[in-house]
């Protein structure tokens, strides 16, 4: 018995413990609703680029797998490993393509050395925020192209949690002009880290947890991540005193599952339904999550001393002009970038007015009044 993905939507409760394939069951002898429908019994692995202690973004990835577990009955299994414990957080992708694993979950602008244009599934330099992000991919057009980029590589790709707009990362000294930035030794990945390095900073890319005691001994003068939440879990406020924001580079980070393509066109069409449905379920749970989690964090955090500063418009406005160039350059050296990038910068701009014109109105006045 087939279930459609209109089905399976109408399925996904806001409680996972509530899932169940309601239009597809029975019930036993003691009353208990049971499918109906002939599940075959598969096991996947998952290996995720993040460790378990961050347990929003790595959890995203077991409430994917656990939506998948209740809609199949405990027919359909996908085992989560934290980076490392099969492959480094940074080769999840290498794993999924080579099938070593059927699964990863992960952010795409860590692969961008083998297509700069994966930059735009995660998010790039004054890009699109968390909601205009899910616009673009799931109703722009964006989610086709960046399959069309991963299929090169033997994978289907769905987006899995979204971190909204992110800090601006964590600084020994104060930054309040450009030439504050020259020298500087920051961690920092991605389009963002360009941006950086063409403002004078000395980019280093670090996993996560090899930030720490990087940032603690003076090996590098500043880093960012994601937000209150997972900054405190990974202790940089201790040694670091200034926390900056916006996070211009990261305005909407998408995380992204990755399936191995042919794992994934082996699978019953039920199962693709359901499977696609879970990493939906699981992208707006990891941004609701976050949007909870993160005010009492930062809260903390000042109280241990952390020292709030906005970036300056002159940075603001200088990293702007950067990432602008940047991407251009880029689009004129590559025609699958080019396409991806018209496509991106036309949504956006038609995004960001409408924004201007109720969004960012009623938070210009609801979110300033006490």
């Amino acid at each position: 018995m087939k279930i459609t993905r209109k089905e399976v939507l109408k399925l996904l409760p806001i409680s996972l413990g509530s899932i169940v394939v309601s239009n597809a069951c029975k019930k036993d002898s003691q009353g208990q609703e049971t499918s109906t429908v002939d599940f075959p019994q598969i096991n996947w692995r998952l290996a995720s680029s993040f460790p378990r202690s961050l347990d929003t973004i790595f959890g995203a990835a077991e409430v994917m797998a656990e939506a998948v577990r209740k809609m199949t009955n405990g027919k359909f299994n996908i085992k989560v490993y934290p980076a490392g414990e099969i492959v480094p957080g940074l080769q999840v992708m290498d794993a999924v393509q080579n099938n070593s694993v059927e699964m990863a979950h992960t952010v795409s602008y860590y692969f961008t050395g083998k297509h700069e244009a994966l930059a735009f599934d995660t998010g790039v330099p004054f890009g699109l925020t968390a909601r205009q992000q899910n616009a673009w991919l799931y109703h722009g057009g964006g989610l086709q192209l960046m399959q069309e980029i991963y299929s090169e590589f033997n994978i289907i790709n769905f987006p899995g949690g979204n971190t909204g707009c992110q800090m601006g990362g964590w600084f020994r000294k104060e930054v309040n002009t450009i030439n504050d930035l020259k020298g500087l030794k920051m961690r920092i990945p991605g389009l963002g880290g360009k941006v950086m390095s063409a403002l004078g900073v000395n980019v280093q890319v670090l996993a996560g947890g090899d930030i720490y005691p990087a940032l603690e001994r003076g090996a590098i003068d500043a880093t960012e991540w994601v937000g209150p939440y997972d900054d405190e879990k990974l202790g940089f406020y201790k040694v670091a005193k200034y926390y900056y924001y916006p996070g211009w580079w990261e305005p909407g980070t998408t995380i992204t599952f990755l399936i191995n393509k042919k794992a994934w066109e082996d699978l019953p069409n039920t199962y693709k339904t359901i499977l696609e449905t879970a990493c939906a379920y699981a992208n707006i749970d990891m941004t609701a999550k976050y949007d909870a989690k993160n005010p009492e964090a930062l809260q903390r955090m000042i109280k241990q001393g952390t020292q709030l500063r906005k970036f300056s418009d002159e940075i603001l406005k200088e990293a702007y002009k950067k990432a602008n160039e940047l991407m251009e350059e880029l689009a004129l050296k590559d025609k699958t970038y080019k396409k991806v990038y018209e496509s991106w910068k036309k949504f956006r701009g038609d995004e960001n007015e409408w924004f201007r014109t109720a969004e960012l109105t009623y938070s210009n006045f609801g979110f300033t009044v006490k």
